[in-house]
């Protein structure tokens, strides 16, 4: 019964994941015949494997800045992002008014409108003739920071296109939470502080670790957003990749890249499986 699933996932993926790995270690033939008929600077192995490829791409100082800057970008993003969907939802669990619901609207708003637009619109408002810094230049602030097209725009731009996401997940995690034991803590005198570090956190971990690495695989491999918003140099590894595969004419070179971000997410899901793995074993302790 598992068979045709197994059978979709290694024909779509498993396949081209292994074409695009034996590519990389410079192996041109069938099925990279035709990408190696025009690629440029191919390392190519004749007899076994070649590493010649990794060795250029990390080699490299514009990659390497590149991957640096890809990873900082990730991390921010990922603390900013489980940041504001933790306080959000938390208001939210604990709130019932007005302000609340507003919030609540408001919070999934960017789910509806597409990342080009957003892109754009973070342009409209941070660029050096943006909205930002014209209401500041006729408030007299003539220093305000230009931040289109550099890397903290970047980060607005993954923080709006994760926040929805991040609020729906906590949401529901906090809503799971049995009011019973909310109301026991506070009768037992714990201060709401205290009952959210030790009722509500606690009992949120899964909902928490599935924001941070969905988000930072989507960091990782984003494009749109650091391709429209961030600067040309240096730029996530998403754009490079694309830098190389069609302005540069360097498939095996863009493949590394691609290689290089695959090996970080797959350490980024492995936190979610390990916790996973950890909540299964504590629930089945436990019954």
């Amino acid at each position: 019964m598992v068979l045709p699933p197994i059978a979709v996932v290694a024909v779509f993926i498993g396949f081209p994941v292994g074409a695009a790995i034996a590519y990389t270690l410079g192996k041109i033939a069938v099925p990279n015949s035709t990408v190696a008929l025009f690629a440029q600077r191919q390392h190519v192995a004749h007899h076994g494997v070649t590493t010649g490829a990794y060795r250029e791409v990390l080699g490299n100082p514009h990659v390497r800045t590149d991957l640096w800057a890809t990873i900082e970008v990730t991390l921010i993003a990922v603390v900013i992002v489980v940041a504001l969907s933790w306080g959000i939802a938390l208001y939210l669990r604990l709130s019932d008014n007005w302000i609340s619901r507003v919030l609540s609207a408001l919070a999934v708003i960017p789910l509806f409108i597409p990342v080009v637009i957003a892109s754009y619109a973070i342009l409209t408002f941070y660029a050096a003739t943006g909205f930002m810094k014209t209401v500041a230049y006729h408030l007299g602030w003539h220093s305000f920071p230009t931040l289109g097209y550099t890397l903290t725009a970047v980060v607005i731009g993954e923080v709006w296109v994760n926040v929805p996401f991040g609020v729906l997940m906590m949401a529901s995690g906090l809503n799971s939470v049995p009011n019973a034991l909310i109301e026991a803590a506070r009768d037992s005198g714990a201060s709401l502080p205290r009952t959210v570090r030790s009722v509500l956190l606690p009992m949120n971990v899964i909902p928490t670790v599935i924001v941070a690495t969905f988000t930072g695989i989507y960091v990782l491999g984003s494009f749109t957003v650091p391709y429209l918003t961030g600067p040309s140099a240096p730029n996530l590894m998403g754009v490079s990749m694309s830098n190389f595969f069609s302005s540069f004419n360097q498939p095996q070179q863009a493949e590394v890249m691609a290689m290089i971000v695959f090996v970080l997410a797959v350490g980024i899901g492995t936190i979610y499986v390990w916790a996973n793995v950890r909540s299964a074993k504590r629930a089945s302790s436990i019954t």
